[in-house]
């Protein structure tokens, strides 16, 4: 199962940086120049340089009202500049607690701008609490993802929490802006009705409702990909939690669950054949730390790690010969790509790299990792270095090199970069009570529970 964000083609329509980006005095502190390819980088120092101007697409480029993440740099079904991202702005939220902790913004501004945040989503639409996967920066009216995808989005909500709880955990001072930051992110949190989501009752959490097309999308959320952090937060709520039969009963019970299989030597405990895109790996992980994390079907760092050396083999053996694949260029994720938009993995190849898989990996192959960030930054910066950090991706065969940024494939490479570097947005997510009660409830260990 990919996330239903990627399972049609965008069609990408050109679109500038924000007039009002470029009237911002030189000496504004909290404004993040962009730079182009600095030479002679340290590995420490190049990292730094990545996660730096790549939270510029979080930063300068968020939406100016409510400062929510674009869903991309450029515009896509004639929907403009005003489409934001809920689970992007989740992950982008991360990033900003890295940039706080990193020195590029001031901790007074990035709260601000967070309550910012949070005001408007105490405004926007939602749907028993929970939000729909795109918005409108400006008002906070739904944007229908489809047609019968005009209501909640529990997946994307989920990323957006993970992002609100890591902050709520952060900005844990005692003055106006931080607690009532703190207040209100609270509230949203407390008014998810997870157990809606049931519908009726069933044992197994569905990913979408809508006001206008009911329970019409009936899609019940089973097997392994990128969802684990919904059962986990719907578990933890303190106020409409669901039980840990939807985790067992509904989650696990499915025939692309486990895997067992070994893949270029390598086992992989679950998910598809090669373990599908790599945001599998990343996108529930940004917040959950996989580090000594079990429960009774895997070890997710043995999973991550093993999915990630399995994405990287494929490449490397290249059973369709394309050019560019090997052991400093790999990574197949879902993202932009010479035909419109795809969920890259072993089986299903275009030719296509995607930065942000390799990148976001660099927790569980360090070495392997930057050995891909060298390459990318230095061998091939010229086309793919941008404003706003890498470009979403590139196919060498086709002569190919994506326009666009996606805030789903940016974020990640600054968190778990960071997460690699410090650990910073593990620990500060595996600290929040709801996260270890979810956890627990779900019958996993972790060494956070110590």
């Amino acid at each position: 199962m990919m996330n239903k964000v990627y399972i049609f083609l965008l069609v990408a329509i050109s679109m500038p940086a924000l007039a009002q980006h470029k009237t911002r005095s030189a000496g504004d502190k909290n404004h993040i120049a962009a730079r182009g390819i600095l030479p002679n980088l340290s590995d420490s120092a190049l990292l730094d340089e990545v996660q730096r101007q790549t939270f510029r697409y979080f930063w300068d480029f968020a939406h100016p009202v409510s400062g929510m993440a674009r869903e991309r740099s450029n515009a896509a079904y004639g929907y403009g500049s005003e489409v934001v991202t809920t689970g992007g702005t989740g992950f982008g939220i991360m990033a900003t607690v890295v940039a706080v902790n990193r020195g590029w913004i001031t901790r007074d501004s990035a709260a601000r701008h967070l309550l910012k945040m949070v005001r408007f989503l105490e405004k926007a639409d939602a749907y028993h609490g929970a939000f729909a996967h795109w918005l409108n920066g400006s008002t906070g009216k739904t944007i229908p993802f489809s047609r019968k995808d005009d209501g909640a989005d529990l997946v994307e909500t989920s990323f957006l929490f993970q992002g609100l709880l890591t902050a709520r955990q952060y900005f844990d001072r005692t003055n106006a802006t931080e607690t009532e930051l703190r207040n209100r992110i609270n509230g949203l949190y407390r008014g998810i009705e997870w157990s809606w989501f049931t519908r009726g009752g069933e044992e197994v959490l569905y990913w979408h409702w809508s006001p206008n097309n009911g329970w019409s999308m009936n899609f019940p959320v089973k097997g392994y990909n990128e969802c684990l952090i919904m059962y986990v937060l719907a578990a933890g709520s303190n106020s409409y939690p669901v039980s840990d039969a939807v985790y067992h009963k509904g989650w696990v019970q499915s025939n692309f669950f486990r895997n067992d299989r070994g893949f270029y030597g390598i086992r992989l405990l679950l998910g598809f054949d090669y373990g599908g895109p790599l945001f599998f790996a990343h996108y529930s992980f940004l917040g959950l730390s996989p580090v000594g994390l079990e429960d009774a079907y895997a070890n997710y760092w043995e999973q991550n790690q093993n999915h990630t050396l399995i994405n990287r083999a494929y490449c490397m053996d290249n059973p369709r010969h394309f050019k560019g694949y090997g052991s400093n260029c790999w990574g197949l994720s879902a993202s932009d790509n010479h035909q419109g938009y795809s969920a890259h993995s072993p089986t299903n190849d275009l030719g296509v790299i995607t930065p942000t898989a390799a990148l976001s990996s660099f927790p569980y192959t360090p070495e392997y990792s930057m050995q891909v960030l060298r390459h990318l930054y230095y061998d091939l910066g010229d086309k793919l270095w941008s404003e706003y950090g890498f470009k979403d991706a590139f196919n060498e065969t086709e002569n190919w090199v994506a326009k666009s940024h996606l805030a789903i494939d940016q974020g990640p490479i600054i968190v778990m970069i960071e997460n690699y570097r410090s650990k910073l947005i593990w620990d500060l997510f595996m600290s929040s009570p709801e996260v270890k009660y979810g956890l627990q409830k779900l019958g996993f260990n972790s060494p956070y529970f110590k």
